[in-house]
């Protein structure tokens, strides 16, 4: 069976490289059997990519130790969720599962495109085959999870300790669903660039892939940082890791261009804006693959690898962004005006929206690889942390978030700022006094605790704003507002749960940063500690011994007012044997929005190391992601989306000539 994985990896290659081929001469020589070509290929290459994948899971499940990444990842003791989230667990194996969904997001494009001129359809799925042949060649030569040992061993290494979580079983496919998702933009704009063909309905079909990539990787992103907060007993959500920020750079950079392609698609405007981003944020995909895999980095998130790996992403890295950034600078200027409009308009909203985030992309950009640039450069090791990214990151958020209720109030073409602002009253008065109260009544020493709290809410009640006006409450009757409520568009309502979801993430931040209380303190069975109003004590230790860890479990109690145990929490401490590791599983109580969080650590002379963390609506940074998750699922099931730009209409509607286009 593993030789049937292998050989499926060789076709789905050999077929990566037809899809790379044919359709493209097709669509050059107008030959319509060749562009049709590419639908059975690109849906054959992505069964055989599937067939291997699932010959791999196969092998893990079954602990079969003559594959060497099973033998390096994984435990016949461990349990089975384990063994198979361990498939990408790995660096191999993970290479696999980014094949798997860009050959799946191929197969979408075939399957779902039928509304695409064939010309530009076979296009995009060569460009995307092209990606797929390097990436297949990058593991077969560099990362074949198949290679064999003999004599197979007979007991495995063990997966990392912390990858042993559910986390796993989420965060990597969510994240590369994200990562990965965002080829099809990438091969769009090629495609486009190569086909002569930009114009508003070019747009429309580009706008719901970079829905689907934008929604997975802000799921990924939020599962991430959950996971380091449950499991790595640090008590924090983002350390500004440079593999955090590889994550991060493309979300950025994908939000701008979700906001660019409204522009385009509506208005018929920033084109080359819209093409530039979409080049960028895939680029920035690719970069953050290389950052993981290269071993230029060390981190928690970062997979050992050799440099000869690093060098092969690094060509890869090479030939598609400076390829693709060339052919943008040649068929760039050709590209005609598009619709004008004035600076206060819901276009200008968007373009300055997308300034700050492309700049707050570039500062993250700075700070991930300059210290890798200084070392390269001098041999010295510096190392760029925290305060930073806090200096320069968040004096750009902030203005932007402040402008964010505006945009979708100001009209198309030309705006009326003051009438916006007038209907954003409300949402201001009740900021302003949410902020007041922060700062006389809860917290009145910092200043940007009360800031902070005043910008949630005005993020949240701006987002409601845009759905009230809409909806006409105040101006018609309530049965009235009632029915234009729930005849808005779909796409109305996931830009007001996109932003209230940002204003939700925002209340999380400040009131775990501002709000947060920690204590470090040693304990002994019996005692008790206050923290925040919150009565702990710890009540005893026991041994567990896992399928394939020992667990040292310590037992704490939530006391009410009177004595009377709330809510029992354990946190421990797990020895892997084989990988010869510790871990620590914090103990979580969430109460509300907020959570009481607890970390063990050694045991001393005077009692066992306790770390008790009261982290106030610390819930809402991750709710306020599926939040954003929601209101991106909610556009795409518009109609307008779903539906697409018809071919009829894509003809009524010329497009755009560049020069030279054949």
């Amino acid at each position: 069976m593993v030789e049937i994985g292998h050989f499926a990896l060789i076709l789905a290659l050999a077929l990566g490289l037809v899809q790379m081929t044919v359709p493209l001469i097709g669509a050059r020589a107008g030959d319509e059997r060749m562009m049709a070509a590419a639908i059975p290929v690109t849906l054959a290459g992505f069964a055989f990519t599937a067939l291997s994948f699932v010959v791999l899971t196969i092998a893990y499940a079954q602990s079969d130790f003559s594959l060497q990444t099973v033998w390096e990842n994984s435990h016949s003791a461990k349990p089975m969720l384990y063994k198979i989230t361990g498939v990408w667990g790995n660096h191999e194996g993970s290479m696999l599962l980014w094949v798997l969904i860009l050959t799946f997001f191929g197969a979408l494009v075939a399957l779902f495109g039928n509304n695409l001129p064939a010309s530009l359809k076979a296009t995009v799925l060569a460009v995307q085959g092209a990606v797929g042949v390097a990436f297949f060649l990058f593991i077969l030569i560099t990362s074949n999870p198949f290679t064999r040992m003999s004599p197979a061993p007979i007991e495995g290494r063990d997966l990392n300790p912390i990858l042993q979580d559910i986390g796993l079983a989420i965060h990597p496919p969510l994240l590369y669903l994200g990562y990965v998702g965002f080829s099809i933009c990438f091969a769009f704009s090629v495609a486009a660039l190569i086909e002569g063909r930009i114009d508003a309905a070019w747009a429309r079909w580009v706008r719901p892939w970079t829905l689907v990539a934008w929604v997975f990787l802000t799921g990924g992103i939020a599962m991430g940082s959950y996971w380091a907060y449950y499991e790595l007993g640090w008590g924090g959500f983002w350390f500004w890791d440079p593999v955090e920020n590889a994550s991060f750079m493309p979300w950025l950079a994908g939000t701008a261009l979700l906001h660019s392609a409204i522009v385009m698609e509506k208005r018929s405007a920033l084109k080359i804006w819209t093409l530039l981003l979409a080049i960028l944020t895939f680029s920035l995909s690719l970069l953050g693959t290389f950052l993981v895999r290269s071993g230029v980095l060390t981190s928690v998130h970062a997979f050992a690898t050799d440099p000869s790996r690093g060098v092969f992403i690094l060509c890869i890295l090479m030939l598609f962004i400076g390829g693709s950034l060339a052919l943008f600078a040649w068929r760039a200027p050709s590209l005609t005006q598009g619709g004008l409009f004035q600076p206060i308009s819901r276009e200008g909203a968007l373009v300055l929206n997308n300034l700050f985030l492309t700049t707050a992309t570039a500062t993250v950009f700075i700070g991930t690889l300059y210290p890798l640039l200084v070392e390269a450069i001098s041999g010295d090791k510096i190392s760029v942390g925290p305060p930073f990214f806090n200096l320069t990151f968040i004096p750009l958020m902030v203005p932007l978030l402040l402008l964010v209720p505006f945009g979708p109030l100001l009209a198309w073409k030309r705006g009326d700022v003051m009438a916006a602002a007038q209907r954003l009253m409300f949402a201001f008065g009740a900021a302003l006094i949410a902020a007041l109260v922060t700062a006389f009544l809860i917290d009145g020493s910092s200043a940007i605790a009360a800031f902070g709290v005043g910008l949630a809410v005005w993020l949240v009640l701006g987002a409601l704003t845009d759905l009230a006006i809409k909806a006409g409450i105040g101006n018609v009757s309530p049965s009235v507002a009632v029915r234009r409520f729930i005849g808005l568009p779909r796409s109305v309502f996931g830009t007001a749960l996109a932003h209230l979801g940002l204003g939700l993430t925002v209340l999380g931040l400040v009131g775990a940063i501002c709000f947060g209380i920690e204590s470090v303190l040693t304990m002994k069975p019996g005692e008790i500690t206050e923290l925040s109003g919150k009565r702990v004590r710890f009540d005893n230790v026991v041994e567990v011994r896992g399928p394939n860890y020992n667990d040292e479990r310590a037992h704490f109690s939530l006391l009410g007012p009177a004595g009377e145990v709330r809510r029992e929490i354990w946190s421990s401490r797990r020895f892997y044997p084989v990988r010869r590791m510790n871990t620590t599983e914090a103990g979580i109580a969430t109460l509300g929005f907020s959570q009481l969080y607890i970390s063990i650590g050694e045991d001393t002379s005077n009692g066992m190391v306790v770390r008790i963390w009261w982290k106030p609506f610390v819930i809402l940074i991750w709710g306020g992601g599926l939040v954003m998750m929601a209101g991106g699922t909610m556009s795409l099931l518009d109609r307008r989306l779903r539906v697409g730009a018809p071919a009829r209409r894509g003809r009524k509607n010329a497009a755009t000539p560049v020069a030279g286009a054949a």
